[in-house]
């Protein structure tokens, strides 16, 4: 079975829609399955934008600009204004966290937005957790692909000079960046979407 991830969108819409007033959300139980629900709805988002990092090494606007609304919508009618400023900070704190690696041209501009999406959905703290996850994810996928390719030196000696732009507040040389076909990518979509459905599906559990 062949997997769209643009059908994915439809999905988090009605999943969202399930939660609004007039849809059997009432009382502490109804409250507790629209907690559940929303909790669902960055795990759907985050499977559709893996899914096309994998496949394509981008994701679309069309998936990470509606992701941003509705996780801003869903946390504000399910909290109101906490929810609200929550949502607003997890977007922006992913935004403003990865905005140096989009500038050095080390993370793709859909990733950037990608991540956004999801602290809309999750707000600050949980977002901080799931981000930390998704670079123990990234960095044990990029060993498996330098071990792979017998690239580990000339890795090494490509992370010095990326971390020295960085600190130094400097783009590095065009043979850094993601122009360059014979840089090892990893995709940071895919390690981000399998941090957060690690991360929902051990906040469902418990």
């Amino acid at each position: 079975m062949t997997i769209r991830p643009e059908s994915l969108v439809p999905a988090i819409v009605s999943g969202f829609l399930t939660l609004t007033p007039g849809r059997g959300v009432h009382g502490h139980h109804g409250m507790a399955i629209a907690k559940e629900g929303v909790l669902i709805l960055p795990a759907l988002l985050a499977i559709a934008g893996g899914w096309t990092d994998y496949r394509s090494r981008r994701i679309p606007n069309w998936l990470t600009v509606p992701g941003l609304l509705i996780g801003i919508a869903a946390n504000s009618w399910l909290r109101g204004w906490p929810g609200a400023k929550d949502s607003l900070l997890g977007a922006g704190l992913g935004l403003a966290l990865l905005l140096p690696f989009v500038l050095i041209r080390s993370l793709g501009a859909g990733d950037w937005k990608f991540v956004g999406a999801l602290g809309a959905f999750l707000g600050p703290n949980n977002l901080l957790t799931v981000l930390l996850l998704a670079i123990l994810v990234n960095g044990l996928m990029a060993v498996i692909m330098v071990i792979q390719k017998k690239r580990v030196r000339e890795t090494a000696r490509n992370l010095g000079r990326m971390l020295a732009a960085l600190l130094t507040i400097h783009l590095p040389s065009p043979d850094l960046t993601l122009d360059n076909p014979d840089l090892v990518k990893v995709p940071f979509g895919v390690a981000v979407a399998i941090a957060v459905i690690l991360y929902t599906g051990r906040q469902a559990w418990a």
